[in-house]
């Protein structure tokens, strides 16, 4: 599932080719993904401009003219494809990036392609979902964060109001381990496992410390970092973890500044020689990655 960088870059590229624009058609191909899609879909969105784009934790916001927003989540697999008519590229927006072939706006429909918005500027978007997990939903833009599937999501980390005293109170308490902590996107929205893993190595932080522990001293060291993280992977268009690449074609590039994530038997890059070596364990059913002589 894409975090929060790669969603914000997806999220960007589809920015550059919708908004300002008019839906002209809505093309629907099944009744749904992981939910149903909205009751009179195409109705709601054919005619309707689109203003502007917002994201909450890992999902995607398109403010629509007329006072709804479409809510969308890639789910594992989805991604979004682009095609310009007379322009023989497609542009393909996901978890595993933007990329190009030679295939045009006439081209057939790609495999498992769902939902599709045409545009007044000859593009259509198409989602694309295999495995069906993502999600396409209709709110109104003024009630937004009221919405289901984002009324329980903690603060956004990059947002000036998340600071280590409101990390501090929400992990107040807590007995699970901080990494598990940091999942919780209740505790803090749209944090990944890569990226908690690579905030908690600039922290000093292990991922097996209690949650409660981490409050005051400890989550002022964290906060900075996760900002920090969460920053330089989006600037470098995410992590290019199989085949992702950035909106402008090219590959994402954080992947090459991990210091812990995927690393296992390494020396960290702060430790050098006298590392013991860059650890994995399991937490939640996930891999985590770690320094024990850094983290503690």
């Amino acid at each position: 599932m894409p975090e929060l960088p790669e969603v914000e870059t997806v999220m960007r590229g589809l920015a550059a080719v919708l908004e300002g624009h008019r839906i002209t058609e809505v093309e629907q191909r099944r009744a749904g993904l992981r939910f149903p899609f909205p009751e009179d879909l195409v109705r709601r969105v054919e005619g309707r401009r689109v203003l502007s784009f917002r994201r909450r934790a890992k999902y995607m916001l398109v403010r629509l003219e007329g006072g709804e927003s479409l809510l969308v989540h890639l789910g594992m697999s989805g991604r979004m494809v682009a095609r310009q008519a007379g322009a023989p590229v497609v542009a393909r927006l996901g978890p595993q990036g933007l990329a190009s072939d030679a295939r045009g706006h006439n081209a057939p429909p790609e495999a498992h392609e769902h939902l599709v918005f045409a545009t007044d500027h000859g593009w259509r978007v198409g989602f694309v979902d295999p495995r069906r997990f993502g999600s396409v939903d209709l709110v109104a833009t003024a009630a937004e964060d009221d919405h289901r599937l984002l009324r329980s999501l903690g603060p956004e980390p990059l947002d000036d109001g998340f600071t280590d005293a409101v990390l501090s109170a929400a992990l107040e308490g807590k007995l699970t381990p901080i990494k598990a902590a940091l999942l919780d996107q209740s505790v803090v929205a749209g944090l990944g496992n890569i990226y908690v893993c690579e905030a908690l190595y600039r922290a000093g932080i292990s991922p097996r410390r209690l949650a409660h522990s981490v409050a005051g001293g400890r989550a002022a060291r964290l906060v900075p970092a996760i900002k920090a993280v969460l920053a330089e992977s989006i600037g470098a268009g995410g992590s290019s973890l199989r085949d992702y690449v950035r909106a402008d074609g090219e590959l994402g590039r954080f992947q090459e500044r991990f210091a812990v994530y995927g690393r296992e038997g390494e020396a960290c890059p702060h430790c050098g020689p006298a590392c013991p070596g860059i650890g994995r364990i399991v937490q939640s059913g996930r891999s985590t990655f770690f320094c024990a002589r850094r983290q503690r």
